[in-house]
């Protein structure tokens, strides 16, 4: 059974497609459900027998996460997929619901959130995956930040890199804690390249990028890979029996080709996890915790 955040359109609708095509019963995690329905439909048109099922999740509420955590838990006994896909790029200064910088909020703690309450089902699936979505934005950020909500001096291209850095630190942690605690499940990072999804162009239509945003909203049209090309990635995590959680799945150029599994380094990532730990414990009440999850599993 696999959860896919976002599974109403772009790299998480593709994901769910090909899960669903291979096999797989696929729970479609999305904010919009008239947009769900119809991506619902679309993939039992292309999949006749496709297991599909529909949740309501709005990344930007906690109350909401944990209402689709238990709705997904009540009905299921096991996780083998939980791809945290959904995501924001470079947005005008917004908060959540819960007060937090929206795209902090969306793409790093409503899936810590997601994933804290579904992690007692993962540790009892043998050999669970978590896949956690990065980007090349990633490189650009110096750390996780003392106000990671940027109340001040807010900057939506910082604000992105800093949330896709983010998530990478959460797929790390994760994968160390599994390690620690000789949990047969694995977290891994990838990211998509340059996908022609409506990420950039929502970034446009909201105004939140800049002439950055409208170059990218011009140019992925043109040169981007396709949803099902760049979804390649997180469905080769998600799947490939040979993946290495140690290494990020990601296109062989960068932004475009087929996915490979490239090296992860950067220099003071283990103080950066911890930080992330800390912010997100403290933000959203929540901790990610694999021991303690082994206890309730």
């Amino acid at each position: 059974m696999a959860v896919v955040t976002g599974a109403n359109s772009g790299l998480g609708k593709a994901s769910a497609t090909a899960l669903a095509g291979a096999g797989a019963h696929v729970v479609m995690a999305a904010r919009n459900q008239g947009k769900a329905q119809r991506a619902r439909d679309e993939i039992l048109a292309a999949h006749l027998d496709a297991s599909l099922e529909i949740v309501e999740l709005d990344l930007g509420s906690l109350t909401s996460v944990e209402a689709a955590a238990d709705q997904v838990t009540a009905t299921h006994d096991r996780l083998d997929v939980l791809m945290d896909n959904a995501g924001l790029m470079a947005m005008p200064q917004r908060q959540t619901e819960d007060g937090f910088e929206m795209q902090w909020g969306v793409n790093v703690l409503g899936h810590w959130a997601l994933t804290a309450h579904l992690l007692p089902m993962i540790v009892r699936t043998p050999g669970a995956r978590v896949v956690s979505l990065a980007s090349v934005a990633q490189d650009q950020s110096r750390g996780i930040a003392q106000d990671p909500h940027r109340r001040t001096a807010y900057d939506p291209w910082a604000a992105y890199s800093q949330s896709k850095l983010g998530d990478r630190l959460l797929a790390m942690g994760l994968q160390q804690q599994f390690e620690a605690a000789g949990v047969a499940a694995s977290s891994f990072v990838a990211h998509p390249g340059l996908t022609n999804s409506d990420l950039q162009q929502r970034t446009h239509r909201e105004d939140g990028g800049g002439m950055q945003g409208a170059f990218f909203a011009a140019i992925t049209p043109l040169v981007g890979m396709s949803t099902e090309q760049g979804a390649r990635n997180q469905l080769r995590a998600a799947t490939d029996p040979q993946a290495d959680p140690h290494r990020q799945y990601c296109p062989l150029f960068t932004v475009a080709g087929p996915p490979v599994a490239k090296p992860m380094v950067r220099p003071g990532t283990d103080a950066d996890i911890r930080r992330l730990w800390e912010v997100a414990e403290r933000d959203t009440g929540l901790r990610l915790d694999v021991a303690a999850a082994l206890q309730g599993a």
